[in-house]
């Protein structure tokens, strides 16, 4: 968990956000308050680390609302859902479209933490394999279009003599190739990457 995960908290009731921020800070999370989506919305920032604590029912956008609007994101925090007991079914509307879990108001405390806690844990996870996907697109922009043909040809479970044909190339030719993209892919082995080539297929 990143130690500048922020537990955005999204409420147009002045007293929940209070109490919803003193009950995060009670236990050293760092905590963002606002009194609609829009202002969420306005100072959102996809690199920012943490969750969404969110009310369904606000002025202007809802809660729903800005669920659909962060989803388009490429990454955006995990969402925890805050609802009042008529709001249940738009609730689960939520979880389905994506949110980690819902709280009914009054809810309990330890409920909540350990709701934010799994929240944050998923945003971690989330942006560790981001990062890893990004990682292996820089070392794929550093391939020749050549290369990037052999890489095709060996992620099809071709062996040298076959691409060699394939490509009208002699077989060193190719294995000189297959070096170069194990080299740029920083690659351990075959296997290592054929697990680089189905993740940036995933």
């Amino acid at each position: 968990m990143s130690s500048n995960a922020v537990v955005f908290v999204i409420d147009d009731d002045q007293d929940v956000r209070d109490a919803l921020q003193l009950l995060m800070e009670s236990v050293g999370l760092e905590v963002e308050a606002f009194s609609s989506a829009q202002q969420y919305l306005d100072q959102f920032d996809q690199e920012r680390s943490g969750c969404i604590l969110l009310d369904i029912r606000m002025p202007g956008m809802s809660g729903l609302d800005l669920q659909a609007r962060l989803s388009a994101e490429q990454i955006h925090p995990p969402i925890v859902i805050i609802t009042g007991h008529g709001d249940v079914s738009m609730a689960v509307r939520a979880v389905q479209a994506g949110a980690t879990d819902f709280l009914e108001k009054p809810f309990n405390d330890q409920a909540l933490l350990d709701s934010v806690h799994r929240a944050l844990e998923r945003d971690a996870r989330q942006r560790g394999v981001a990062s890893h996907l990004s990682d292996i697109r820089e070392r794929l922009e550093r391939l020749t279009p050549r290369e990037r043909v052999i890489l095709e040809q060996v992620a099809a479970g071709k062996r040298n003599k076959v691409i060699a044909a394939d490509l009208d190339i002699s077989q060193s030719t190719v294995e000189v190739h297959r070096s170069r993209v194990m080299e740029k892919m920083e690659a351990a082995s075959l296997s290592d990457l054929m697990r680089m080539v189905i993740a940036l297929e995933g």
